[in-house]
């Protein structure tokens, strides 16, 4: 019974532990200047970053029903988080006052967690279905790439102008990585595929030249 019950609790304390963490981590590397805590700050407040923690949530979920229900309390816990600590955080970089007024903005924070929420199951559910393997889960597995990919090509074509000079090099860097992941995907799922097919083909013959039927 106490097995049963850490396998239970253990994901669900994990994950809901490490969406608080991204929740936390955005306006902590907002308090520093410097450029590592300036590209962390762009990774972990672009979309993608929060999609692709649901999508690992879902993917490491034993059933659907819980990759829906992981994905969803996570990022809502993210964003409380991030707004609880963003409003009630009284420095900010190099230690001066940032304005902040103590109060916690609960209309943006209800909009924003609603909106986690209800993102989460279905990235949560398509994170689970990536599972399938070889070339009947390529699609699902390239989520997460294509959605960096679009969404810092459309901050490179309208936001660049303007941002420092490392906000530009990360999403860069950010497309990149992501482009260069998609094609090891493909590049695996079409592998996977290939020696799936001689290793049946191979067994079939054994079982032919020894006389069994593959049937």
């Amino acid at each position: 019974m106490t097995h049963f019950s850490r396998t239970r609790v253990a994901p669900l304390t994990v994950s809901l532990g490490i969406g608080a963490l991204i929740g936390l981590a955005g306006p902590i590397t907002e308090k520093w200047d410097n450029p590592v805590c300036v590209s962390l700050n762009v990774v972990l407040s672009d979309g993608w970053a929060w999609v692709c923690y649901a999508f690992l949530v879902g993917y490491c979920a034993r059933s659907k029903a819980r990759a829906a229900l992981l994905s969803s309390l996570g990022l809502a816990i993210g964003v409380v988080a991030y707004y609880v600590f963003k409003d009630l955080s009284p420095t900010s970089s190099a230690g001066l006052e940032s304005g902040a007024t103590g109060e916690v903005n609960y209309s943006s924070m209800l909009a924003w967690g609603v909106a986690a929420f209800a993102l989460g199951a279905p990235v949560g559910i398509l994170g689970n279905l990536a599972i399938i393997p070889s070339l009947g889960g390529l699609s699902f597995r390239l989520i997460v790439p294509f959605v960096a990919i679009f969404e810092t090509s459309m901050q490179l074509t309208a936001e660049a102008e303007g941002q420092r000079a490392v906000v530009g090099i990360t999403w860069n860097v950010i497309r990149f990585i992501a482009g260069a992941v998609a094609m090891a995907l493909v590049l695996h799922a079409i592998w996977s595929w290939r020696h799936s097919r001689r290793t049946c083909s191979a067994e079939l013959e054994r079982r032919a030249r020894s006389g069994v039927s593959p049937l």
